[in-house]
């Protein structure tokens, strides 16, 4: 399992294991505040607040469950030299396409290197350099995942929506033993347009509904993301968006999207009041 971020949701540094109190909201009787679902007082204007009412969770995968996105950093910086990208670029390119499925990544580096530089043999290059890392060194949990999942399972229906392609999402998350907690999973091989796109996360929670029968609508949806193109695509579908951040900190765009911010899964249960 990765270790504990080293910073809190705005990006300060934070004692090792110190969590900030999220959930630690006292009871109050005769409030005509709305109640967590375990029944404690959710003050107004308050992340808790704003998640009132959720009935559904969707997580993203790369660098929510999985510590996918620093694999992904090393193999396009190396992909990048080898193909004469300066830094600076190739820091750009991996910023911009964060989250975002083949078809889209493919038009984000025409656009940025031009049409004469060969996309495609620059992602074959880093898929292979990702199998090998993956084969030589695994794929670790983020931190609290696992413990994340098995405390919302049963309480909330479950899906993934990944940019990722459905046959690396499949493996991946099995070998982590985390594809079973999820009631529905939705690939970036699925749709026309990933993130930050929406519809994505539209997808999910229509097939959710109709797999759980539920009556789910998007804004009583939570979506879990770290990256910025993910949180665009949840907000854009009218999901209420919560952020764990991982390759990049939170900016003022995070602030405004979000619902929430938090340092890691671990705030999460209580967030959403299990």
């Amino acid at each position: 399992m990765k270790s504990r971020p080293d910073f809190n949701f705005e990006g300060e540094s934070l004692p090792p294991g110190q969590n900030p109190p999220l959930s630690a909201y006292p009871p109050v009787t005769g409030s005509s505040t709305p109640l967590s679902p375990r029944g404690d007082y959710c003050p107004p204007n308050t992340p808790r607040a704003r998640l009132y009412g959720i009935k559904a969770v969707i997580f993203d995968m790369d660098g929510v469950l999985l510590d996918t996105e620093s694999i992904c950093d090393r193999t396009w910086e190396i992909a990048a030299g080898e193909m004469g990208v300066r830094n600076s670029k190739a820091e750009e390119a991996i910023s911009k396409c964060r989250g975002t499925n083949k078809n889209d990544t493919r038009e984000i580096l025409k656009n940025l290197f031009g049409e004469t530089f060969n996309t495609d043999a620059f992602m074959a290059r880093t898929s292979q350099l990702f199998k090998k890392i993956e084969e030589n060194e695994g794929i670790q949990k983020m931190y609290w995942a696992k413990e994340a999942l098995t405390e919302l399972k049963g309480k909330f229906p479950l899906a993934l929506a990944s940019s990722t392609r459905k046959e690396a999402v499949t493996r991946q998350m099995k070998n982590a033993g985390l594809y079973d907690f999820f009631d529905l999973v939705i690939t970036g091989d699925m749709v026309k347009h990933s993130k930050p796109d929406p519809e994505i996360y539209r997808l999910a929670v229509d097939q959710l509904a109709e797999k759980t029968g539920l009556d789910l609508s998007y804004n009583y949806c939570a979506a879990v993301e770290d990256s910025l193109n993910g949180i665009r695509s949840a907000s854009k579908a009218g999901l209420k968006t919560i952020m764990v951040p991982d390759r990049m900190k939170p900016n003022d765009e995070c602030r405004n999207l979000c619902a929430a911010i938090i340092p890691d899964l671990s705030s999460l249960p209580g967030l959403l009041g299990v």
